[in-house]
């Protein structure tokens, strides 16, 4: 059975209330039962305001804000960015049908203002090269999660097993390579393009 939240709660939940009073109690290496007495206010009622399974009042928020040093906009400040992209296990994993040699599936939805672009890349055996477009700078941070690859860079080659990661600052064209019999997966995060010209 779902629980039914009240628009209050919905209005409240950007602001995280129960996570800065939390934040601020530990900080303050305060207990709940020394901030009860430091506030009047019962453990019981502290602690559901800090899980947020209550809404504090104004007057309690204040009480307790003077006890930590705070301002009420300190619980109250607008949130500047926030973006949360989530990808399931399920939407990583090869169906093994596809005949692509190099599969990217992005990892977070590109949005304006992005600053970081994730994605999770296999490439097949027998693959000779997926090289990014040599014509722009690289910057690129990898780690092998499956397989051997190659990197091919100024002629220099350097393979990355499983587990070994990667962070690659570079003017250089730079070729991946499957360097296994088997499937290679990366996670690769690179800067988000930059917005087209208007």
């Amino acid at each position: 059975m779902s629980k039914t939240v009240s628009y209050a709660q919905w209005a409240l939940e950007a602001y995280c209330i129960g996570m800065k009073l939390r934040t601020l109690r530990t900080r303050k290496r305060l207990t709940l039962s020394r901030l009860s007495a430091e506030t009047g206010l019962s453990t019981a009622l502290l602690s559901k305001l800090e899980t947020d399974r209550m809404i504090p009042t104004l007057s309690t928020l204040a009480t307790i804000a003077r006890v930590y040093g705070v301002g009420m906009s300190y619980f109250f400040t607008e949130p500047a960015k926030h973006s949360l992209s989530i990808t399931r296990k399920a939407h990583l994993h090869s169906n093994g049908r596809s005949m692509d040699t190099v599969r990217a599936t992005p990892l977070n939805i590109p949005t304006t203002g992005l600053s970081l672009v994730a994605r999770m890349i296999e490439i097949s055996p027998g693959t000779i090269s997926a090289a990014p477009d040599p014509s722009c700078k690289t910057s690129t941070f990898l780690y092998v999660i499956e397989g051997r690859l190659q990197l091919d860079s100024g002629g220099m080659a350097e393979i990355l097993e499983a587990g070994d990661c990667a962070c690659i600052e570079s003017e250089m064209s730079l070729a991946w390579t499957n360097a296994s019999k088997h499937r290679c997966r990366l996670l690769a995060v690179t800067p988000a393009p930059p917005p087209p010209a208007t």
